[in-house]
Formats: C-alpha cells, sequence, structure tokens
C-alpha cells in the first residue's frame, strides 16, 4: 500500500534504510536504495572507547547482520536462543550461546516496540555475569511502556536513530539519538551528481558523521 502511494506520487526513486525484510524493495517499480544504520552506529559506538565487549544477537535469524557488527567493530558474537508462545507475546530467552561473563554486552537489533525481548535477553546476559549492557538499534519504536521497561532494566545505555520520530524517548537518560538525516542527505546528493552511493554502505564519512551527533 505504501509502496503504491510512494510511486502514485509520483517517486522517480527511493532512498530507505534498513528494511525489516529486504525483499521489499522487490515490489517497487522505481530504483530503491537500501542504506545502512550500521556504519554510523558502530563509528559512535567506538567513540565509547568500551574494551572486552561482544555483540549480541536476540536470536539466530538476526545472527548474521549482528556478525557484521561485530566484524565492523573487531569483536566475537554471542546469540540469544529464545521462544514465543504467541505473536504478541515477549519471548523468553531459554540460554546465551556464547561467553559473555565479564564482558561488556552489545545487543544489536533492527527496532522494538515494548522493549520485551530487549530486556529479556538483558537480564539473561545479567544473570551470565554480563557487565555493561548496551542496546543498539536501527530504528526506535518505542511505546510509553516499553520505556518504562527500559528504564527499569539492567539495560545501561540504547543508542538508535531518528529514522522514526517517537515523542516517548524525549526525557530518558538512557537513550542516545543519532540523527541519520545527514546520511540521507550525502546520499540524495550522491544520486543527483550520479555518483556510487556504495562508499555509504561501509564507512560513512567524517563530516556525516559529525553533523549526525544530536
Amino acid at each position: 500500500m505504501q509502496r503504491e502511494c510512494i510511486e502514485l506520487a509520483g517517486a522517480d526513486r527511493v532512498v530507505t534504510m534498513d528494511l525489516h525484510s529486504p525483499q521489499i524493495q522487490g515490489f517497487f517499480k522505481k530504483p530503491v536504495d537500501h542504506l545502512f544504520a550500521l556504519p554510523i552506529l558502530c563509528d559512535y559506538i567506538k567513540d565509547l572507547k568500551l574494551d572486552n565487549y561482544i555483540v549480541v544477537s536476540p536470536d539466530a535469524g538476526f545472527a548474521k547482520e549482528a556478525r557484521k557488527f561485530a566484524h565492523n567493530l573487531g569483536t566475537s558474537v554471542a546469540i540469544g536462543d529464545k521462544t514465543r508462545k504467541a505473536h504478541d507475546e515477549k519471548a523468553e530467552v531459554l540460554d546465551i550461546i556464547g561467553d559473555v561473563e565479564g564482558k561488556n554486552a552489545l545487543i544489536v537489533d533492527d527496532f522494538t516496540i515494548s522493549g520485551g525481548t530487549l530486556v529479556n535477553l538483558a537480564e539473561a546476559l545479567k544473570a551470565r555475569g554480563a557487565k555493561k549492557i548496551i542496546a543498539c538499534l536501527s530504528h526506535l519504536l518505542l511505546t510509553k511502556e516499553g520505556l518504562k521497561r527500559l528504564e527499569n532494566s539492567p539495560i545501561d545505555l540504547l543508542i538508535s536513530t531518528d529514522s522514526v520520530e517517537n515523542q516517548n524517548i524525549v526525557s530518558s537518560n538512557k537513550i542516545r539519538i543519532i540523527s541519520v538525516a545527514p546520511l540521507f542527505a550525502e546520499s540524495i546528493k550522491r544520486i543527483h551528481n550520479r555518483e556510487s552511493l556504495s562508499p555509504l554502505f561501509e564507512k560513512v564519512p567524517k563530516e556525516v558523521f559529525k553533523k549526525s551527533i544530536i
């Protein structure tokens, strides 16, 4: 439906970021450029100067993306083993595949709404000896209830982007937001000038990253 509205409105090209399902690109009749938040998020994480940390995927399904984070940051990956009795229930983390004891844990995922799975995973990591726990998300769709859950959780810091406006998070000291507006602006400029977008998939230019810190 949204795809049809965008095309009917006259768009001749679409720039998006971290689609939950990359296959969505195939439904567009117009060219689609799929940006990634990973490079800009990783640059921010590197500036935190953490040591002895491990990237944690919430489940096996996101492990491939988690490995990309780990590769960029030069560390290893642990994976949450979870189950969900119903689609609308938070997932129960049964085990953590990988050694997290004594390490700073960096949970990576594409988005969260209720925060249930995220907090559940953080509690499991803490129970297994993880030290500082940081969550890193491409999109932050957190509800008011989810924010309360986050505030009362073992998560020390949540890093995300302003890809989606969310008034629920303005008062939280646990959340850091990175603007992706400069990244989109750079991509539009490159498209207009017929330049390649490929460099933006791996590394964000320093001048773009500096403009992204809110």
